[in-house]
This record gives C-alpha cells, structure tokens and sequence, in this order.
C-alpha cells in the first residue's frame, strides 16, 4: 500500500553549495537521506515531494555550514499481510516466481502458483499447470495476496512471500475466463 507522510528534518548545506537557490539544494540533500531509506513504521521511500525549507537557517559551532528546517512529503510503499498485489513475474526458476511489485521484489513458490500440479519447464523458462494446461512466462501480470513480510536491513533487501492458490488470485488473463 501506498503512504504519504508529512516529515520534518533539518539539512545541512554544504558551503560549497551556498550558491544555488535554497529549495533546490535542500531537495537534494533530503532525497539523498530518504530515498530508498526502510524503515518499520514509514515502510519503503520511494520518492520525496513538496519540500518547504525554513529561509532562516542556523549555523552550529564548530560547523561552518549553514543547517536549515524543513519539512517534506515521503512517498512510501508499506507492504501489508494478506493484501491483494499485482505485479510483473520477472525472473521465473524450479523453486518460483519472482515478482515486481511496486518498489519491490516479492516471491511466489512454485507450491504456490495455483491449486494444481505445478512443473517449470528450462526450455521454454515457463511455469505450467498440468492438469489445466496453463502457463506463466516471463512478462506476465499476476495477482497474489501476500503471506510474510522481511523488510531486511540495510544490506539486505526485503523479502515478500505471496501466493496465488486462492480464488481470484493467478494470472490475469486467467482469471477473465472460466476454467
């Protein structure tokens, strides 16, 4: 699920920066420390907006740069339990799916795809059902509901474990037409 925050912070501003317009060189500074940025209660910055910047900074001793307050949106993806996703099927192997769902990657078990006997097949890099004949492939949509949630930390990326054996759930086009 999608999120906007309303953030404050304080930037610093590097002196050799002072030349450029204020607003400008604080909205660099502030997507540098948030953007990719995971944490438990704001989830995943995807991107920052709207940023306001104090025009009467402060400067500390001992610093000789200039430290201003602002105060941002952060747009943020906050994976839930149990929530309904559609993403893209990127990478697809013998143990799964791998998914791109909003700013991350989530993960569907083979044991997951669908309610039949589920094989991957190397030469054709497809996932097939064999009693229903249907298939995933590269590219593909699909909608899953996610089971687990890892954020990680900051040198791993976070896990999302998803499935599609439910009723609604699957590859787009199969859920347009019966069985």
């Amino acid at each position: 699920m999608f999120r906007i925050y309303r953030l404050r912070d304080i930037v610093r501003i590097d002196p050799s920066k002072i030349d450029r317009p204020l607003e400008e060189t604080a909205f660099d500074e502030i997507r540098k420390k948030y953007e990719g940025l995971r944490d438990r209660n704001l989830g995943i910055v995807v991107a920052i907006t709207n940023i306001k910047v104090n025009p009467m900074g402060i400067i500390p001793l001992g610093d000789g740069a200039p430290h201003y307050r602002v105060e941002f949106d952060a747009i943020t993806y906050v994976p839930i339990i149990n929530e309904v996703v559609e993403g893209i099927v990127e990478v697809l192997g013998r143990m799964g799916l791998t998914v791109r769902v909003g700013p991350i990657e989530g993960f569907i078990h083979i044991s997951q795809v669908a309610d039949d006997e589920v094989s991957y097949d190397p030469a054709r890099n497809m996932v097939i059902c064999r009693n229903s004949k249907r298939f995933v492939v590269q590219g593909d949509m699909v909608r899953a509901r996610i089971t687990s949630i890892s954020l990680g930390g900051p040198q791993r990326p976070p896990r999302v474990s998803m499935t599609m054996r439910q009723p609604y759930l699957g590859k787009i086009e199969w859920l347009s037409r019966p069985k």
